[in-house]
């Protein structure tokens, strides 16, 4: 049993508002998952910024100083890169104006033993093990801005309590995806993954959804095709949401044993594990709320 709340704000006028909302969807999950927590959040200020690739990596302490990181990204980009460095919480981040995989070899080659739990120009990724409001606090959620949000408090089934195993998983650009559930065929998928030169960073099952979505993304599927032939390779129980940049989506497996609710408005989508999670939202009482169909994929786009 894991808790999932996700929010995407339709208008512009609730941004300020992302993280307070989230962080009170958060808190009425908090039961569903306590031994550890994620949280990815849309083209928040002081995080993200257009023009600048991210990298969230697992963890404040990186062996050296954020000074150090600094110097050893900056001289392996160009001059004009702008690298910079920061903790929150326990992640730190960095950023720079150059593509993605550039900034990731850059990375990488500077701190050989990171792992990387976030990337893209849009999404900050935060996770770590302990009380999900702790960690919320920690990493300043409630005063976050953004366009959009997603947590997850982990309850582990198929691999231990670690921060690198808690949700969301973060594998291509902008993309993140959370589960409640479990992959009985995952280890199978993973061979058939790997054999196509993807590399893994955990032993957990949802990890292997995450880079199904992706390695189909990048054939060309749209994010609703993705999904649909997620639910043709993958066996098990699951509710998936899935982000992107600019949209978000939700899929439960055919059975629909895991338990999700939708509540739609003009300003916003919001989906979570249970219904007091969205209670508190404003205009509520006016919003279209629903359980998803089993097997049916549903998204949304800003």
């Amino acid at each position: 049993m894991c808790g999932i709340a996700a929010l995407q704000l339709r208008n512009p006028s609730l941004h300020p508002r992302m993280g307070s909302l989230l962080s009170s969807m958060l808190c009425q999950i908090v039961d569903r998952g306590p031994d550890s927590a994620g949280l990815a959040v849309y083209n928040t200020p002081g995080l993200v910024s257009e023009g600048t690739s991210t990298l969230s990596l697992l963890g404040r302490d990186q062996g050296i100083t954020t000074a150090a990181i600094t110097a050893g990204v900056a001289a392996l980009l160009p001059s004009d890169a702008q690298a910079t460095v920061q903790v929150v919480g326990d992640t730190t981040l960095v950023s720079a104006a150059v593509g993605t995989d550039l900034l990731v070899k850059a990375v990488s080659e500077t701190l050989p033993g990171s792992t990387i739990i976030g990337r893209g120009e849009h999404v900050a990724v935060m996770k770590s093990v302990g009380h999900p409001m702790e960690i919320a606090a920690d990493h300043g959620l409630e005063a976050m801005a953004g366009s959009q949000g997603l947590s997850h408090t982990r309850m582990a089934t198929e691999s231990a309590v670690t921060a690198g195993g808690s949700h969301p998983f973060s594998v291509a650009d902008d993309l993140c995806l959370v589960h409640n559930g479990s992959f009985s065929n995952h280890a199978t998928v993973r061979r058939d993954l790997k054999r196509e030169g993807v590399v893994f960073d955990s032993d957990n099952d949802t990890e292997v959804g995450a880079r199904y979505v992706a390695s189909r993304l990048k054939q060309g599927d749209t994010l609703e095709e993705a999904l649909e032939n997620l639910g043709k390779v993958l066996d098990g129980f699951y509710t998936l949401v899935v982000t992107t940049a600019d949209s978000m989506a939700v899929v439960r497996d055919p059975i629909a044993c895991k338990p999700a609710i939708i509540a739609e408005t003009d300003d916003y989508v919001a989906m979570a594990s249970e219904y007091r999670a969205l209670a508190g939202l404003p205009g509520i009482d006016n919003a279209r709320i629903f359980e998803p169909e089993p097997g049916k994929v549903y998204t949304w786009s800003l």
